[in-house]
């Protein structure tokens, strides 16, 4: 689990400007922007899923 939670920033932040540049380009903006909208929001959620806060008791 470590290894998720340490990779998925890094995950994101590498594949998302890669993914959306190249739908934005092959197929047309509008999917671009789409893709970049619900991969930021999975991410988001991922990041949120995995994080490690401390515990309040």
């Amino acid at each position: 689990m470590k290894t998720l939670v340490a990779f998925t920033p890094i995950i994101g932040a590498v594949i998302l400007p890669l993914l959306v540049s190249f739908l934005m380009v092959k197929v047309n903006i509008g999917t671009g922007v789409l893709a970049a909208v619900v991969i930021s929001s999975l991410w988001f959620v991922a990041m949120l899923r995995t994080s490690e806060l401390p515990e309040h008791g």
